[in-house]
């Protein structure tokens, strides 16, 4: 749908200033791609609103002339959620980048939605607080609520959907609406809020969320277990679960990624299947944890078992887990990374952990596997050469395998990537019937389709 005449661009600069319109090559660019593998689509203009105001007179206008339009916070996405393939206007919340107020006794915060996280827990540090949500790249708030986002810390303190207390959205037709209050819990009207996070822009853009946020822990402590198999890695997961351990991460990491790991931060970890974990809380309570812990991964036939006590080595630590990503990324140039995730029930994370490994040997791609394995959530990393047919069909192919294994175990097509557009093919398979019910929400709020179409809902 083509905006670039005169007209919108003169419509557009009327709602905001001339300087925050923009149809520059660049800036176009920026725009029309995130992360993923998924091909680039450039949108017809760039704006860059201030207030909730604007983004409301903004999307009303396009509402009223069927123009899409598609939210863009820092393009870390991971499954093509914004990239523009009908053009339109992309709305980048850049600027609308404000901490707007700390309830510390409420352990609240309310922000903009295009504070990033880092940014945010710098300000929650002055009042001894943090936000827990940590997905690994540095990415809006607004854009973490809009793919439900989570990460490394959700296995003691929830994912995104679990920390928004109200948000305030701009519907299709620009009316602007919050979705919750400030209370702890409520048993008042529909839960707006599960509806809209991860509703990916398709059904609202968010202006402000007030946010849940937790006390900083008294004491910190890393460690890393390394086992033969990565049925004995999951087998100590569920241990340390049973026993009601409170752990604050537990992060898989295969024997492939270790090596990567190993040559990309020039460590020397044990290049076998790792937990990486993570322990809060008090210097009592986490030496009885830990004590209980250490039993539990022997048990389970850990190989190699040691702590990090000091803030360098821990941060080393968690690093080397966040940086994966680009440590492939970077020991394989010219090639792109393809990331999927899938989440399944804890009793079958081995099982599909394993076939996941088979199936890429199989495939005969280079590929790892790293996970969240304290909620079942795990992610495949490949490296593929785009311009290479063969390859990119392989990659493809592996990816519907894996997908399709979660969902025969009763898992998820996604646990914390979003759909996007990579994921949208199986969302029939994974809801059946239900799917009409999402569309009905969908035509209900966006009947004239403008919400980042192509999103989510397509057959």
């Amino acid at each position: 749908m083509e905006v670039t005449t005169l007209s919108t661009i003169t419509e557009l600069k009327k709602i905001i200033a001339d300087d925050r319109v923009t149809t520059n090559e660049t800036i176009l660019e920026q725009h029309g791609r995130d992360e993923s593998y998924h091909t680039p689509s450039l949108p017809d203009v760039v704006v860059f609103p201030e207030t909730t105001e604007e983004v409301s007179k903004i999307v009303k206008y396009a509402n009223e002339n069927r123009i899409p339009v598609v939210p863009f916070g820092l393009g870390t996405s991971l499954e093509g959620h914004v990239i523009p393939y009908q053009g339109g206007i992309s709305i980048d919340m850049s600027l609308m980048n404000k901490v707007l107020e700390v309830r510390a006794e409420d352990f609240l915060v309310k922000v903009q939605p295009g504070v990033t996280r880092s940014q945010l827990n710098k300000e929650l540090k002055k009042h001894g607080l943090f936000f827990s949500v940590d997905p690994g790249a540095d990415a809006t708030l607004g854009g973490m609520a809009a793919t439900n986002a989570s990460g490394t810390t959700s296995v003691k303190y929830g994912i995104m959907r679990d920390q928004v207390r109200d948000m305030e959205v701009v519907l299709a037709d620009g009316e602007v609406i919050h979705t919750g209050g400030l209370a702890a819990k409520s048993s008042s009207g529909y839960h707006l809020n599960g509806l809209f996070v991860g509703s990916e822009g398709t059904l609202g853009i968010f202006t402000e969320l007030t946010l849940r946020v937790y006390g900083i822990p008294e004491v910190i402590m890393a460690a890393r277990a390394s086992f033969p198999t990565v049925e004995n890695a999951v087998q100590a997961v569920v241990g340390i679960l049973s026993a009601g351990i409170p752990i604050a991460r537990v992060e898989l990491v295969d024997a492939r990624s270790m090596k990567q790991v190993n040559l990309h931060s020039g460590t020397s970890y044990d290049e076998n299947p790792t937990l990486f974990l993570e322990f809060h809380g008090n210097d009592a309570g986490l030496k009885q944890d830990v004590n209980f812990t250490t039993e539990i991964v022997h048990e389970a036939g850990c190989r190699d078992f040691k702590f990090e006590l000091d803030s360098k080595g821990r941060a080393q630590l968690w690093d080397a887990r966040h940086d994966l990503a680009y440590a492939f990324i970077h020991g394989a140039p010219g090639k792109r990374l393809m990331v999927t995730d899938v989440s399944v029930p804890i009793s079958e994370l081995a099982g599909a952990i394993e076939n996941a490994r088979q199936q890429i040997d199989n495939i005969g791609l280079d590929g790892a596997l790293v996970g969240h394995v304290g909620d079942g959530n795990f992610h495949a990393l490949v490296m593929i050469d785009l311009s290479d047919e063969e390859e990119v069909k392989k990659a493809h192919e592996l990816n519907s395998r894996i997908v399709e294994y979660a969902l025969e175990k009763g898992g998820t097509c996604t646990g914390e990537h979003g759909v996007g557009i990579g994921k949208s093919k199986y969302q029939r398979r994974e809801h059946g019937n239900a799917i009409e019910t999402m569309k009905a929400l969908k035509q209900a709020l966006d009947p004239k389709g403008i919400m980042n179409p192509g999103k989510i809902l397509v057959d």
